[in-house]
């Protein structure tokens, strides 16, 4: 049976959009691509049916899962010699991921509709204006609800949210501090579907030849369909560059040390090579303490091993430099009963300048499959395609770390938890000065995903008006301030090499810091997102089964 002209062009619409996702992202940095990619996934459906529209979302987003997330495949764990973990954890990923924007488009053409049914061209060409508008801005409401959910469901996964690869956009970008960047996604989907039903509603008209004819009627489709979200935007960008001004200015400055060993996975596995390990970040650390900062940070997995003698070392090198230190360590709790095993948590501590643990924070948020097996103890089988031994036990919540003289208070997110917009809210308070990350991204070698979790992350600090400072064993090592500009960078020719940062974070007042809306209220624009699209759907049910009764 012959391929219709119409299918290949929908197939090649489908995947050009899922590419051009990926190409929003790093390390393409294509920020432009965001806006052509979600209308063009939504109208490559065009009279696709129902189960034709899920098809074109799933595709679409399965080759966006494949080329975003093909990082996974550097994981160096094989199964009997295969990389067999590593590509299953792959293509599972994609597809999931992929799942997220099916749902979108079939939903968006079930609010268009109501029947669920996919108009074609000149169907949605008919409707008047005013309902594609309305149309419009509920398509963009259904992406943050989808959105939100991901980011919450099961353990959570939101990773390259939409409005992440608008992180270089700082005008713009300044609404997260609003709607967190769920509001920038917002954005991005309402004009793009806005534009490209604006070219849909030209096409689906008469057919002008003349170009001059051409550019007028999609000028008139434009200003008819798409005014009301590029206003949006204008006002936004409006918001962001007043923002951006009217930040006050610093009035004190905490230097940090922060310590980039580029450990790879491979040697943090063997236990052979802890010593030397340990050696080559205690002399990066005495390089960068020449440099006499009040505080000295070392990422995750950076310490071999929790060992006495490690510790004492350490409380060593603090008294004798009289310096804060902030490390992550393998922590514990004895067996509270005969028989049971202890817990183990991936924890970080801050060291005071005479050289004692003075405050612990146990990671909350773990990685499945890479910090603990889910229904290990009722499918053992599942270890066998991961490197974990035994597992770690989430924490309870967040910690302030206190530092005197000079005076501040950082909160610390290990590894992946500063992807994650409602983890990082919790963990600021009204004293908080700065967000503090340690991660290791060593897992994935030298592909995108440093650079993604950093452009994702990026978002926490303009949330929550507050700096970042990211401390990494081969990423992205450096801070940001409260606005999202990436005031320093450690190893600018090579993020994945060793060596340190001597951050100059510059800090407010102390109790000058007002608190955004965001970090006071949350995910609220989203969840009120997902609400509404909720009840039209349900609506939309109702409606078809009295019709159908």
């Amino acid at each position: 049976m012959p391929i219709s002209l119409s299918r290949i062009i929908c197939g090649a619409a489908t995947v050009a959009a899922g590419l051009l996702f990926t190409f929003a992202f790093p390390k393409w940095n294509i920020a432009g691509a965001a806006w052509v990619a979600p209308g063009l996934l939504l109208f490559a459906a065009l009279g696709a049916g129902r189960r034709g529209a899920f098809a074109v979302g799933f595709v679409g987003g399965f080759v966006h899962g494949l080329a975003s997330l093909s990082w996974l495949l550097n994981i160096p764990y094989t199964f009997h010699g295969l990389p067999l973990a590593p590509t299953l954890g792959w293509i599972a990923l994609s597809s999931y991921v992929a799942l997220y924007p099916a749902v979108w488009v079939w939903l968006c053409w079930k609010l268009f509709s109501w029947n669920g049914n996919t108009p074609t061209l000149g169907e949605f060409a008919a409707r008047s204006g005013w309902e594609r508008t309305r149309w419009c801005f509920l398509c963009a409401a259904a992406w943050v609800g989808l959105e939100v959910f991901r980011a919450g469901f099961l353990s959570g996964f939101p990773w390259n949210p939409l409005g992440a690869s608008q992180y270089s956009i700082l005008p713009l970008i300044q609404v997260a501090s609003l709607g967190g960047v769920y509001a920038i996604s917002f954005l991005v989907i309402w004009t793009s579907v806005s534009i490209v039903a604006a070219l849909a509603v030209m096409m689906g008209s008469q057919p002008v030849r003349i170009s001059g004819a051409f550019s007028g009627a999609f000028s008139g489709s434009l200003m008819r369909d798409a005014f009301p979200a590029l206003l949006a935007v204008a006002l936004s960008v409006s918001f962001g560059m007043h923002r951006i001004f009217s930040s006050p200015p610093p009035a004190r400055e905490l230097v940090a040390a922060l310590i980039q060993p580029s450990i790879p996975q491979t040697l943090i596995w063997d236990s052979n090579a802890n010593a030397a390990r340990f050696e080559k970040v205690l002399e990066l650390s005495k390089q960068a303490l020449a440099h006499k900062p009040d505080l000295l940070v070392w990422p995750e997995s950076a310490l071999p091993e929790t060992s006495d003698e490690n510790l004492t070392t350490l409380a060593n090198l603090a008294k004798s430099n009289h310096v804060w230190i902030i490390l992550c360590v393998d922590d514990a709790d004895p067996p509270s009963a005969l028989g049971q095993l202890p817990k183990y948590y991936n924890a970080s501590i801050l060291i005071s300048p005479e050289g004692r643990p003075v405050e612990r924070y146990r990671k909350h948020r773990l990685v499945i499959f890479g910090e603990y097996v889910p229904m290990a103890d009722w499918l053992p089988f599942l270890k066998w395609f991961t490197p974990v031994d035994g597992g770690f036990t989430p924490g309870i919540g967040p910690v302030p770390f206190m530092l005197t003289q000079p005076e501040a208070e950082a909160s610390v997110l290990i590894c992946f938890e500063d992807v994650f917009p409602q983890e990082a809210r919790v963990h600021v308070t009204a004293g908080t000065d700065f967000l503090l990350n340690l991660t290791n991204d060593g897992w994935f070698g030298r592909g995108a995903a440093q650079w993604q979790q950093a452009a994702t992350a990026l978002f926490r600090a303009v949330e929550n008006g507050v700096p970042l400072v990211r401390c990494t064993n081969d990423g992205l090592t450096c801070w940001i301030d409260e606005v999202g500009r990436i005031r320093q960078i450690g190893n600018p020719d090579d993020i994945y090499g060793s060596g340190y940062l001597i951050a100059r974070i510059a800090l407010p007042a102390s109790g000058t810091r007002t608190p955004t809306f965001y970090n006071r209220h949350g995910d609220l624009f989203g969840w009120t997102c997902a609400g509404w699209v909720l009840i039209l759907s349900g609506l939309s049910w109702v409606r078809n089964r009295v019709a159908t009764s």
